[in-house]
């Protein structure tokens, strides 16, 4: 499994890259609004030249052509930009049309496994299962990260899961256990996965023991 980082600071991108964990960079509307980036076009550039994988840029419009406009914009910023389309029928309406074009998708808002084959179906390269979301209303999220998996694996399908909306470690822990191809992660969580009590612990008793032995005469 990979992880991509959910976020559009620059700076926290730079500092998850740095980490040579993080395979790509997943952005959406809110997060893009959060920053007041003044170019939007150039601030997907940005982000797309930080890393080697993918990086997911949303179409905001409802209507299928203004859909394929916006993707084909998107899509022609950089080699490595994956258009994030809604799970709509004119979402998938979209898709079909930007596979045969070449250009690669993640359809985002799936709450469902059956959503998610009906992205799968559209042609979409990877699909957002929104796990939090999903737990947040009195669900399991993460089974419908299993259900997905089980029937692309079943069926041969070629798209990719992606367990979206993760709360916390854990969160990606179990993602990794469903079978999910990649678990987006806001970057709190990517740095709280390095971290363990017992980890500072030894730490701290490996330089105490050091310290210790450098003193002896």
């Amino acid at each position: 499994m990979r992880l991509y980082v959910d976020t559009a600071n620059l700076k926290e991108i730079r500092e998850a890259v740095s980490w040579g964990v993080v395979s790509g960079v997943t952005t959406n509307p809110t997060l893009v609004a959060r920053e007041k980036f003044a170019d939007f076009h150039a601030a997907v550039r940005e982000i797309a030249g930080m890393v080697e994988g993918p990086v997911s840029a949303e179409a905001v419009s409802l209507e299928t052509p203004a859909m394929l406009d916006e993707a084909r914009t998107l899509a022609g910023l950089a080699p490595n930009v994956m258009v994030k389309i809604p799970m709509t029928p004119a979402g998938l309406r979209a898709v079909r049309q930007l596979a045969a074009e070449g250009i690669a998708t993640n359809v985002t808002l799936v709450f469902s496994a059956a959503q998610a084959l009906l992205a799968a179906l559209a042609g979409a390269t990877c699909v957002s299962v929104f796990v939090g979301r999903l737990d947040d209303a009195g669900h399991d999220g993460m089974e419908v990260v299993r259900e997905t998996v089980e029937i692309f694996e079943r069926h041969a399908l070629d798209a990719q899961v992606i367990a979206a909306s993760i709360r916390h470690p854990l969160h990606v822990v179990q993602a990794a256990l469903a079978g999910a191809d990649v678990a987006t992660v806001p970057f709190k969580v990517l740095e709280q996965l390095f971290r363990h009590p017992l980890t500072d612990q030894g730490i701290e008793r490996f330089l105490a023991d050091w310290q210790e032995l450098a003193a002896k005469p």
